[in-house]
């Protein structure tokens, strides 16, 4: 068989990175690699033992250069091509996920007088143990009338760069001074690829606060004067526009890789807003739900409106020509995991090992033989916080109407449920905003699930479309690496070759709509009384448990 030109897309998760081997012509998938990051999450205590606060998650860049290694190698050898075949390489990150470097890019935890520092590792983006000081930047903000927080639906995360730097200034002003750079991840992998750091567009718009510029040196001493130079000392570079050439790949990264010097590597980029283009969404009113251990809504608009709640809206943020508009739950399949991991009693997990399933497969069998509201339960889906529309990492979960009688498959059904209310709460946001969500496309893992996503079609009662790929985040990366290497003439161009969609998969039932907005207006219900300001009872609980936990630790 002829040779044709192929792109490598690689996909950065939160525990893994994903490798495939894609065709230009036509964006057929002709191999994929996956490696597991060695260290993981480090939410309990860094790799010496050195113990975490609540509410931390870090990790080790080094796992991410591993992924080079590992993924890229294999999913060339999986596809049985020629390396010499790849034209170009493009990679997509976890965000607001970043590290700490110096000048020439080396993570400040490789070290050996910052090894046991844990503000010395890559935050991840459910590091999310700078609420105070995203609570400080959106009091200020409001005060001061800044232009920029509206943009973002008038609130800034705890997951992004100006909280989490903040909160390495405060809590470790040695490890912040020492900081030469503070990078997003999907920046630094870019760096290790190609030698250059370039600073791509979709991060600072969406989570540097970069709107026509950064806010200014004087909001930012007001806010401590020691963080006045933070973005000319640490944060400013020049940006890279979505989908031009960062550089070539580097004799280093080529041994890693197996690919050859020279080729293309993409700006880095943001795991859902890549993958809109991989689902040939990128027109207005299409938004795409990546849905896998959090979940997160992008969409393009023509028009600039402000949003509630929302992430953030930027000029070509997605695609060049229109605003890119995204939102997002910070827990969807993190949750599923944590009930089955902390919750389901021994017997189920035995009776899944029995039948060969998993314990998530047989609980969906179970919870799919209910009739709507059979189990009595409303859960919010807060156990990691509220990213959209609340803003808020210091909320927590909550399921009402558990009783003796209730079951381990009750609760699960209510936490998909849950996670579906939270998903008509954002798309009703834009609705309101007058940006309608005229076609909901679904991709990541969660897909799989058929009771989840019917669950989905008809607390939203409209139609979801699936993404054609179930690499929807490296097939994307793969196309930017296309238009890259000039290949393709622009994300469009890419988008209408590689990409692939299946229109209205699952359909809402009549019935199951009506059951469902009665439940809706209880879990609307409850989702204001807790977190709009009624009972704060669990910021109060937050705060008990960093007091005894501070306690804890200083008394050893």
């Amino acid at each position: 068989m002829a040779s044709e030109p192929l792109v490598v897309g690689v996909d950065f998760g939160t525990l893994s990175g994903r490798a495939v081997v894609v065709r230009v012509r036509d964006g057929a998938e002709l191999g994929t690699g996956v490696h597991d990051y060695r260290h993981g999450v480090l939410d309990r205590a860094l790799p010496d033992g050195t113990p975490l606060p609540p509410e931390w998650a870090l990790q080790v860049p080094q796992d991410y250069v591993d992924v080079l290694k590992h993924a890229v190698p294999a999913a060339i050898a999986d596809a049985g091509v020629d390396p010499a075949d790849v034209i170009g390489i493009g990679t997509d990150f976890t965000a607001c996920t970043m590290v700490p470097v110096k000048a020439d890019g080396t993570p400040l935890n490789e070290l050996p007088e910052f090894a046991g520092e844990p503000h010395a590792y890559v935050k991840l983006w459910k590091h999310h143990a700078a609420q105070g000081q995203a609570d400080r930047i959106n009091a200020l903000a409001e005060e001061r009338g800044e232009a920029w927080l509206p943009r973002y639906g008038g609130l800034i995360s705890s997951e992004w760069e100006f909280a989490k730097g903040l909160q390495l200034l405060e809590e470790a002003p040695g490890v912040y001074a020492a900081v030469d750079h503070w990078v997003e991840a999907a920046d630094w992998i870019v760096w290790q690829l190609c030698g250059q750091y370039v600073r791509n567009a979709c991060t600072a718009g969406y989570k540097g606060i970069y709107q026509d510029g950064y806010p200014s040196r004087e909001f930012l001493a007001a806010l401590n004067p020691d963080f006045a130079g933070f973005v000319a000392d640490k944060l400013d570079h020049p940006l890279g526009r979505l989908g031009d050439r960062a550089g070539g790949l580097t004799e280093e990264a080529a041994a890693w890789t197996g690919l050859t010097p020279g080729i293309a590597v993409a700006v880095g980029n943001v795991d859902a807003h890549v993958t809109a283009p991989a689902a040939q969404a990128v027109g207005p009113g299409q938004m795409v739900a990546i849905m896998g251990t959090s979940t997160c809504h992008v969409m393009n608009g023509a028009e600039l409106r402000e949003v509630p709640g929302m992430c953030g809206v930027v000029p070509g943020g997605i695609v060049p020509g229109l605003w890119g508009y995204e939102s997002g739950q910070s827990g969807v399949g993190d949750i599923f995991a944590w009930f089955v991991e902390h919750n389901v009693p021994p017997a189920y997990h035995e009776r899944a090992r029995e039948r060969g399933i998993s314990v998530h497969d047989l609980l969906t069998e179970l919870a799919a033989e209910q009739a709507i509201g059979e189990h009595g339960l409303i859960a919010l889906d807060w156990h990691s916080g509220n990213r959209s529309v609340l803003v808020d990492h210091e909320l927590s979960g909550l399921v009402v109407g558990q009783t003796l009688a209730t079951r381990a498959e009750d609760t699960y059904r209510a936490l998909l449920e849950a996670t579906a209310y939270g998903t008509r709460v954002i798309v009703d946001s834009y609705t309101d905003a007058g940006i309608p969500v005229t076609e909901l496309v679904i991709a990541g893992g969660l897909v799989k699930n058929r009771l989840l996503m019917q669950i989905y079609a008809d607390v939203l009662d409209m139609p979801l479309s699936v993404i054609g790929s179930e690499q929807g985040p490296a097939l994307g990366s793969a196309l930017h690496a296309a238009v890259a290497a000039k290949a393709h003439e622009d994300i469009h161009a890419a988008a209408r070759a590689m990409g692939s969609v299946r229109r209205g998969v699952f359909r809402p039932i009549p019935e199951n709509v009506a059951a469902y907005e009665r439940l809706f207006v209880e879990y609307q219900e409850l989702h204001d009384h807790f977190g709009r300001g009624a009972n704060e009872v669990m910021h109060r609980l937050k705060a008990l448990r960093r007091a005894v936990k501070d306690a804890e630790k200083g008394e050893k």
